[in-house]
């Protein structure tokens, strides 16, 4: 889908009778292989090319999106997404962004697209080998299978203000689950990891083996008694603590007063020295973009600065409510109005190791995973069930379950301190996360 098919449509829309027009082509295709037991279990392969549009008529609005671009369906799109508009309510913040707002120029190549297209052989091989080290592993009794994936897509921009904007990425995965088992019980374990390049992969032997380890250390794990303890969080889910600080600070919660930090924009909400950054620029990362999705330039941010709230992150829409201007941060699929959302996330390490935090810590919880977490919005109370291992002097000393920690947020994040071991493995990263001392609900 090129940007003349994209442009067609705009121009069909305006002649309809539609003030402003934006239309989004997105192409998709990828592969996927699943073995179990050194079988080959599943192959899935799609591919899928979709339009979406969404027209202003004064200041209402309507987003249609479909599969079928034949010049039948697209002029079927056009009358349809106008109709609606004409029946919607208005918006008086509803508009597409205005145009010294729109990236310009040549935009910057962000190197994520990797041409290399693996075979289904390939990707076979590869998830038999991650597989293999796994059930290799001591302790391991099973698996419940490995994965290898591939996809390269392709998404298009154009608007009736002059932007127009092509956004290519390809992704290559691996993903292994490991069974192990003894007189206590059966655990699990996962390692699994998704990259831009295939050559940024890591071995699949390296990942299964991770994914076997991480079963077996889990094996006799205990409950404990309720308790206030120091809590670190390991770096793989370390993210999972701070994505409702992106909540809280969306310009749309913000705009409707539904968040704990409404209050907060300019304040120290986190210790002195701590850093989160948002880099949609950053190379080959997997939430990279050379613009947003309303087509506006898109920046390095430092939403957290020295432990400071700097900014909002907004959206065209919700900019215009608060008298504000948008941080590039507009997110948006096929249908309905873009929202908000960060790109790559990134938690800047602190100096100690988490070794060092157990250490200074003496005596707590490292959690190594996390489940159904609860948040009121209004207030920042917040829960989530996990597991991991009870640390004493500095030394992990057996695993646990079962666990519930709690806290407020604002007390949470003004006593995080971070670790040095910061990896990037998705879009939000952070290095391991000490909070000293929370409730722990056990046994």
């Amino acid at each position: 889908m090129d940007e003349n098919l994209l442009n067609d449509v705009v121009a069909a829309a305006l002649k309809g009778g539609a003030d402003a027009a934006e239309a989004v082509g997105a192409e998709r295709r990828s592969l996927s292989i699943t073995v179990r037991d050194g079988d080959l279990e599943e192959v899935e392969r799609e591919e899928s090319r979709d339009l979406g549009l969404r027209v202003f008529v004064g200041r209402r609005q309507a987003t249609v999106s479909g599969s079928d671009i034949s010049p039948g369906a697209r002029a079927r799109l056009v009358e349809r997404a106008i109709a609606m508009a004409k029946l919607a309510p208005e918006d008086p913040y509803a508009g597409l962004a205005e145009p010294e707002k729109l990236a310009r120029g040549p935009l910057p190549d962000l190197d994520l697209y990797d041409p290399t297209e693996p075979t289904a052989e390939a990707l076979e091989a590869r998830a038999r080998a991650a597989e293999a080290a796994a059930r290799a592993a001591p302790g391991v009794t099973n698996t419940d299978g490995a994965t290898g994936g591939w996809s390269s897509s392709r998404w298009v921009m154009v608007t009736s203000a002059g932007f127009e904007g092509v956004h290519r990425a390809s992704g290559f995965s691996i993903g292994a689950s490991a069974i192990a088992g003894d007189e206590s019980g059966m655990e699990t374990g996962y390692d699994g990891r998704s990259t831009r390049w295939e050559a940024d992969l890591p071995a699949p032997e390296r990942l299964g083996a991770e994914a076997g380890r991480r079963a077996a250390g889990r094996l006799g794990a205990r409950k404990i008694a309720s308790t206030t303890a120091p809590v670190i969080f390991e770096n793989r889910l370390a993210s999972s603590l701070i994505s409702p600080l992106i909540g809280a600070i969306s310009g749309p919660a913000i705009a409707r007063g539904a968040s704990f930090l409404k209050d907060r924009l300019g304040e120290r909400i986190f210790a002195p020295g701590v850093v989160i950054e948002d880099d949609p620029h950053r190379l080959r990362g997997l939430g990279s973009s050379p613009f947003d999705d309303e087509g506006v330039a898109n920046t390095k941010r430092r939403l957290i600065d020295d432990g400071m709230l700097t900014t909002w992150l907004l959206n065209c829409p919700s900019a215009r409510q608060l008298g504000l201007e948008t941080t590039g941060h507009a997110s948006r699929g096929l249908a309905g109005p873009p929202g908000v959302s960060t790109s790559n996330l990134t938690f800047l390490p602190g100096d100690r190791s988490p070794s060092e935090l157990m250490q200074d810590a003496g005596a707590g919880l490292l959690v190594t995973s996390m489940f159904g977490p609860s948040l009121n919005a209004h207030t920042g109370d917040w829960s989530v069930g996990c597991s991991g291992f009870w640390f004493e002097g500095g030394e992990i000393a057996y695993p646990v379950n079962e666990i519930t920690v709690a806290g407020n947020l604002i007390e949470i994040f003004g006593r995080i301190a971070p670790g040095s071991d910061l990896e990037f493995r998705g879009a939000a990263n952070a290095p391991s996360l000490l909070v000293d001392a929370m409730a722990i609900a056990g046994r």
